[in-house]
């Protein structure tokens, strides 16, 4: 199966149409490419910058950004190369975590903001935690969603469930995956469509590095949430949460009981949404 632009960006619109607050987008030129941003909140409020996980969009937060625009400006963001509204036309994407860092560097320098609290899922995890610890000066505070690839290894079962739809991305395949991962429970009609979607999007090979040493987890400076999933067959979130807790002493670790991996960031929203507001208010 082909990639269906039109049907994408319907579902993405779709979404992001359920964006409980007012939604300003942004097209950011960058030495990468152009960079979509849904914005939302007060445009003088600390700038807090979403990154989705691998396979998910920007426009994935629906169900978190009107608490978090309450006292944030949200700036959710879709990386160029994957699935989004984000363009690498006549340019060449981050292949590298040195361009990786330097997209956000871009994306910053265009936002006007000095610095940012970073939330990131998933792989945006991975990303968030990798630039706040190459640039500490413009990470302010760090908030983890079941991260990958910072803490801990994947399940053997979680890449065997995922190799198909990797090796033969389809919809069908994505959605499969999808129920798997998350034991089966109601999804959202609009999310999943989106997610299926985008599993077939032509993008580039997504930019990652190993995980952090010890050493320069200890000299991370910016205050740190970790919320790993409970029910995740990504990884084990006990050795996530345990690896994490003795390698960031000052960091809080609470795990989200009830909700696997790809179930974040909308399920069990209103106890991430708390756990996340208390952490990022000034």
């Amino acid at each position: 199966m082909g990639f269906d632009r039109s049907a994408f960006l319907s579902a993405y619109d779709t979404l992001l149409d359920r964006w409980p607050v007012p939604v300003e987008t942004l097209d950011l030129e960058t030495p990468w490419g152009t960079t979509r941003v849904n914005a939302a909140g007060p445009p003088d409020a600390p700038p807090l910058l979403l990154l989705h996980g691998g396979g998910a969009t920007a426009a994935s937060w629906w169900e978190n950004v009107a608490e978090l625009a309450r006292t944030a400006r949200v700036l959710a963001v879709d990386r160029i190369g994957e699935a989004g509204r984000s363009s690498a036309d006549g340019h060449t994407p981050p292949r590298t975590v040195d361009d990786l860092h330097g997209w956000l560097d871009a994306v910053l320098d265009a936002l006007g903001a000095e610095s940012a609290d970073l939330c990131g899922h998933s792989y945006g995890g991975w990303i968030a935690l990798s630039y706040a610890l190459r640039r500490p000066d413009r990470a302010a505070r760090l908030a983890l969603l079941d991260p990958t690839g910072c803490f801990t290894g994947y399940r053997p079962s979680y890449l065997l469930h995922a190799a198909p739809m990797l090796a033969r991305p389809s919809e069908r395949r994505a959605r499969a995956f999808l129920a798997w991962e998350t034991g089966g429970v109601p999804l959202d009609p609009d999310w999943t469509r989106l997610y299926g979607l985008a599993a077939t999007f032509p993008a580039t090979r997504p930019v990652t590095g190993p995980r952090p040493t010890a050493e320069a987890l200890a000299a991370l400076k910016a205050p740190c949430l970790l919320l790993p999933a409970a029910d995740s067959r990504t990884h084990d979130p006990r050795t996530l949460a345990t690896r994490a807790a003795a390698l960031l002493p000052q960091a809080r670790v609470h795990t989200l009981e009830g909700v696997s991996h790809h179930g974040l960031p909308h399920l069990r929203a209103a106890e991430l949404n708390a756990e996340l507001t208390a952490f990022l208010t000034r």
